[in-house]
């Protein structure tokens, strides 16, 4: 496939956008799949495994500036971590077997649902971590298995549900939800690459370009996210503006001005 140079630097600036929502926010994955497949021209299958190796270098140079700024501790998120991941293998067996076309619809169901719980009282996403807060694993396995999972199959909104858990339920900051939300991605998108390649369902050449992009959005946003003051204010706002743009795609709101 020939690609005109002036569509690789769209590419490349539309993966570094999408690494930095992602990053502090999350469905970066609606940016960098429409480029797949409506920019490249790839398959869905093929799209869908070749996205996961952009994300895999966002979430590793995230985690990397997170951890030197200090907001990474993963000895007390291990569990959080182990519980993903088994999901993520369940998740990306069944995707790369079957289509996720219909599970996409339940996905604009999730995104309202998630939208209410950003909506109504604000102020509980505002909190910094609590330290000493001790989860409950019959609660808290179950649902990061099938957070990872949902990762593992269909990837797109995946952060954003994940941050909902970790701050809603685990009490982390925005920030530190969101450093730890880069390193459990990047993990559930290493065991799916392995999988999609295995398939044969990645295009690298085009994954390591837009891995480029990604990487440096995702390390630019984590590194001065750490050291801003407010960056759970802002990751909020940000948060609150994904998930609008993206019901606003989903129930596809422009064609009534058509």
């Amino acid at each position: 496939m020939t690609v005109e140079w002036y569509i690789w630097m769209i590419v490349i600036a539309g993966s570094f956008f999408a690494g930095s929502i992602n990053t502090l926010a999350g469905n970066g994955s609606a940016i960098t799949l429409t480029i797949l497949t409506e920019l490249l021209g790839l398959p869905g299958n093929l799209a869908n495994g070749t996205n996961r190796v952009g994300i895999l270098m966002q979430t590793a140079a995230g985690g990397i500036a997170f951890y030197r700024n200090g907001r990474l501790d993963l000895r007390r998120s291990e569990w959080y971590l182990i519980f993903s991941v088994i999901g993520a293998i369940a998740g990306t067996i069944l995707a790369v077997s079957i289509s996720n076309e219909q599970f996409r619809v339940v996905f604009r169901f999730l995104m309202v649902f998630l939208l209410f719980l950003i909506l109504f009282k604000p102020e509980r996403w505002l909190h910094e971590t609590e330290a000493n807060r001790r989860p409950n694993w019959w609660v808290a396995g179950p649902l990061f298995v099938a957070l990872g999972f949902y990762g593992g199959f269909i990837q797109m909104g995946m952060g954003l549900f994940f941050l909902a858990a970790m701050v809603l339920g685990a009490r982390y900051s925005m920030i530190d939800a969101n450093a730890l939300k880069s390193i459990v991605v990047g993990v559930i998108q290493a065991a799916a690459i392995l999988i999609f390649a295995w398939k044969g369902l990645i295009d690298w050449r085009i994954g390591g370009i837009m891995a480029i992009g990604q990487a440096a959005g995702g390390y630019v946003t984590a590194h001065y996210a750490s050291r801003l003051p407010g960056a759970n204010v802002w990751a909020h706002r940000l948060l609150v503006a994904v998930v609008l743009v993206s019901l606003a795609r989903l129930f596809e709101v422009q064609k009534l001005w058509q």
